[in-house]
């Protein structure tokens, strides 16, 4: 594995998306285990991503326009679903995790769609993973298992730390109400802009 691979993927990972947006969101709203379990589910839902690529779903994808919008329209409505959720959301946050708690699987099934439902994240992988894959590579799929499992790796402790960051905000930025409207109101918009990105982007 290359010193390359290694800062490439940081670069990625750490430019914000909707799973770190999503990651922050639960940090700030829910707490520090919030904000873990949702890293964890953004890095599930790579895997979908990772299987296409090196079993060469991915190409069909990138190839096929029809295949493609099959996917991102749906990525698209989720991100405005949520982006809708939580405009409209005006539920107390409290600061006590015992009494903010959401059920662990509910958080990792929406980050886990969140990244599942991003077509450029499949073509991603394609057009990433071959360029450290030397081709006289006789077990290619196994040395882009590896790369992958690297890139999970890092997807969730930098997900994890911006998390954690949020959460540790958690206390002064509750308890002021005009500050958590702003901040359900940001969250909304930066949804409403990856969903458009997503929408206008070219395969």
């Amino acid at each position: 594995m290359s010193l390359a691979f290694l800062l490439t993927t940081l670069v990625v990972v750490a430019t914000p998306g909707t799973g770190a947006v999503y990651t922050i969101s639960a940090g700030l709203a829910r707490g520090r285990r919030a904000s873990i379990v949702a890293a964890l589910g953004c890095t599930l839902g790579v895997v979908p991503h990772m299987v296409a690529a090196i079993t060469g779903l991915a190409a069909l994808l990138n190839a096929s326009a029809v295949a493609f919008q099959t996917l991102r329209w749906p990525g698209v409505a989720y991100l405005l679903y949520l982006a809708w959720h939580t405009l409209r959301d005006r539920s107390p946050i409290d600061t006590d995790p015992a009494t903010a708690a959401v059920p662990v699987w509910t958080t990792i099934r929406t980050a886990v769609l969140i990244n599942l439902l991003n077509p450029k994240l499949t073509i991603f992988f394609f057009a990433f993973l071959p360029q450290f894959v030397p081709v006289t590579e006789q077990a290619a799929g196994l040395h882009m298992v590896g790369l992958s499992l690297v890139f999970m790796a890092v997807t969730f402790v930098v997900f994890a730390a911006y998390g954690v960051f949020a959460a540790g905000m958690r206390a002064q930025v509750l308890t002021r109400p005009r500050v958590v409207a702003w901040m359900r109101r940001s969250f909304a918009a930066t949804y409403v802009l990856l969903a458009g990105r997503l929408a206008l982007v070219e395969k």
